[in-house]
């Protein structure tokens, strides 16, 4: 079969960068003690473009997602706009917190499209800097996904997209990511994609979307791979943002972000 058939072919072909948008939805469920399914918005921002295609919902029992957290299992499935065509679907299995120094239980995200699995991303041992892969569907790495570093390799680099306090690197929290073959990707090693958490403006943060990626695809990734990129966009999320927004309901600085998200 060929893996990068149908919607995914068609969307993810000529692009080459998106953006994935968390949405409100469910903040008044929220206000009284429950948490709701996350609900994303997916745009194609190619060339300038700000053009939304699809929409992904979170499909979890209530029960989970407000005991188990930010680790509990859920499937979500990306849908095109109108036609409610599926365009990726994505399954997280239970497993512990992302964190440090764990040698098992790692966090992990299935990518299928209409049942045919596409690859996964997972989260690696690391110590300082939350470490991932992205793998095809027969295991084989193709990419290493992880924040920008300095001092070694044992801090994140809060400066890779420019002053963290203001200015064009004002608020953003980045992962880079390297093909697998490249050895060292540390210390300001080039990269060939990236998703970045960018910051909210008051409109997105109180009237419609909570948190926000842009994604630049590799430029020799396939339609399938850059379908798993995207989706690492809710996988990071999931991992490292979602209890930070869920439990302050602000804290968008850079080093609130590093703080109470990457290093929780």
């Amino acid at each position: 079969m060929d893996r990068d058939g149908g919607k995914i072919e068609e969307i993810f072909a000529a692009a080459t960068s998106m953006s994935v948008r968390q949405t409100r939805r469910g903040c008044c469920q929220e206000l009284l003690g429950c948490e709701a399914a996350d609900e994303f918005k997916w745009f194609n921002t190619t060339d300038g473009r700000n053009d939304e295609f699809g929409v992904s919902l979170e499909d979890s029992p209530c029960f989970t997602r407000m005991c188990c957290g930010g680790c509990h299992e859920f499937t979500m499935v990306a849908k095109e706009n109108g036609s409610g065509e599926e365009i990726l679907t994505m399954y997280r299995p239970w497993a512990c917190n992302a964190g440090a120094c764990k040698c098992c239980c790692y966090q992990k995200m299935e990518y299928s499209y209409k049942g045919s699995p596409l690859g996964q991303i997972e989260e690696l041992c690391w110590v300082c800097v939350p470490r991932m892969q992205i793998t095809d569907a027969s295991g084989s790495p193709v990419y290493k996904v992880h924040p920008p570093t300095c001092v070694g390799g044992m801090c994140v680099d809060i400066c890779a997209e420019g002053n963290p306090c203001c200015g064009k690197g004002c608020c953003k929290v980045p992962f880079y990511i390297y093909p697998a073959t490249q050895e060292d990707t540390d210390n300001g090693a080039p990269y060939v994609g990236k998703v970045v958490k960018v910051p909210k403006s008051l409109t997105v943060e109180f009237l419609t979307d909570a948190e926000a990626y842009d994604i630049v695809f590799p430029m020799d990734a396939t339609s399938a791979q850059k379908a798993m990129i995207a989706g690492g966009a809710v996988f990071i999320n999931a991992n490292f943002f979602e209890q930070e927004s869920q439990g302050s309901g602000g804290g968008d600085c850079a080093c609130d972000c590093l703080l109470d998200g990457l290093l929780q």
